[in-house]
């Protein structure tokens, strides 16, 4: 049986990454996302009534059309976690496979919710939820594990398949947080017992190569929202928070934060409801009682005049919008559009990084620069990344001792970083240690 590893998507970019593992003509997919600020571009743009092809060609999911050349049927789809430059594109392409979509609860429910609001395709996949520690045997030559790991949204695991030639690890995306918030730390002694059965390949993200060191806990991040946000117990203008949906340990850490100081967390933001009501729901985080939130615009706004009304310093907003995208929360509040006004000393968080593209440095820049300019107090970088650092990847790889290393989820500048990092290792190009565009292939055995 020889195996093959296929990169469709996600190796000239941070973002729509798929990538296949061929084992004889078995083949097993991971991952279908979308590289949101290529949509972005087309203000227009509405996902759920686009057809693939344009998508495909609008480089906003991968193309898997290359996948008619890979000989062998898809036996599974898998995903890890529940971003949407992991999933984001199943609405579109999952249809094409008769394969089940295997992830973890938390995510099998974001994929749910996903397809559900498709307008173009139907998507008929069964959805199979498996927990880290569980094993989900796809066919008599493989077995599909699930390692808890950690990352920047719940209920994160590392993919393990296991073939007769040796396991062949996904580890796209991770973190080695000892001391999560929400959670269990990684499952070290699991992934040190994979390395020593044997691992034939690591296919790994490359978002943080280069950031010398180990990635702050998210206890970190958590201290300094908390060192901030308590600082304010006497303030009497408004406090605004903005951070990714998705991270429901940060939301979790905001509004115990806002409870803490006296005022009513208010989550506000379609994506902000989403997320955290489904994890809400599942038992997988809780929210102080006071905790309340909207998602539609016009309940948004309801809510935004009687926060004004009854004084925003007795409210914590929690709202979307940390990027500048265009129709978030503080977007709206930003330009104007919202009965939301900005007052002189309101102090506006944030606690999310810039996703680092062009088109997103534009937005935030023109975000903060609104939002000075109506007197507001800007604190940043209350933040701590999802992805490993330099020093995670040494501990990983020296885990797991692969045969063969790609590094994937990234563009060339990552994943040849990549490169030279695990070629200090000893692994050499083209040999054992492969550099992959995409559409790229490699056979491993």
């Amino acid at each position: 049986m020889d195996i093959e590893v296929i990169g469709v998507g996600g190796y000239d970019e941070v973002g729509r990454n798929m990538t296949a593992v061929r084992c004889g003509k078995e083949i097993v997919v991971f991952d279908m996302g979308l590289r949101l600020d290529q949509v972005m571009i087309h203000e227009d743009a509405e996902i759920e009534n686009m057809h693939s092809l344009d998508l495909i060609q609008m480089k906003a999911i991968p193309d898997d059309t290359m996948m008619n050349t890979v000989e062998g049927s898809v036996k599974a789809i898998v995903c890890t976690h529940g971003h949407l430059d992991h999933i984001g594109a199943i609405p579109k392409l999952a249809h094409r496979y008769n394969a089940p979509i295997i992830s973890t609860p938390y995510t099998t429910e974001l994929i749910r919710q996903q397809i559900a609001g498709e307008q173009k395709f139907g998507v008929n996949n069964k959805l199979f939820a498996l927990k880290a520690g569980q094993k989900y045997t796809i066919s008599q030559h493989l077995t599909l594990e699930f390692v808890r790991t950690q990352h920047s949204i719940i209920d994160t695991v590392t993919a393990v398949l296991h073939t007769p030639h040796g396991a062949v690890v996904y580890a796209c995306d991770f973190k080695l947080d000892r001391t999560p918030v929400i959670g269990e730390p990684p499952d070290f002694a699991r992934l040190r017992q994979i390395g020593k059965e044997g691992v034939l390949a690591l296919i790994v993200e490359a978002v943080n190569i280069h950031s010398k060191g180990r990635c702050p806990s998210e206890r970190i991040a958590r201290d300094l929202v908390r060192d901030t946000l308590t600082s304010y117990e006497d303030d009497k203008g408004a406090i605004i928070v903005s951070t990714f949906s998705s991270h429901i340990s940060r939301i979790k850490t905001i509004t115990e934060c806002a409870h803490e100081i006296g005022r009513k967390p208010v989550l506000l933001g379609r994506s902000m409801e989403k997320y955290s009501s489904a994890a809400e729901q599942m038992k997988l985080v809780s929210f102080p009682q006071t905790t309340s939130m909207f998602g539609n615009r016009r309940t948004v706004d309801r809510t935004l005049r009687r926060v004004m009304k009854s004084g925003p310093e007795n409210f914590v907003l929690v709202v979307t919008g940390a990027q500048g995208e265009p129709g978030a929360t503080l977007s709206r509040i930003g330009a104007g559009e919202t009965p939301y006004k900005i007052q002189k000393g309101d102090k506006i968080l944030f606690s999310a990084k810039v996703i680092p593209n062009p088109l997103n440095y534009g937005q935030r820049y023109l975000l903060e620069t609104r939002l000075k300019m109506a007197g507001a107090r800007i604190h940043d970088e209350l933040h701590v990344s999802g992805h490993a650092y330099l020093e995670d990847h040494y501990e990983f790889v020296n885990l797991l001792n692969p045969q063969h290393v790609i590094p994937a989820h990234g563009g060339l500048g990552m994943t040849g970083a990549y490169a030279d990092f695990v070629g200090g290792l000893g692994y050499t190009l083209q040999n054992d240690l492969h550099l992959f565009k995409n559409g790229q292939r490699v056979k491993l055995n």
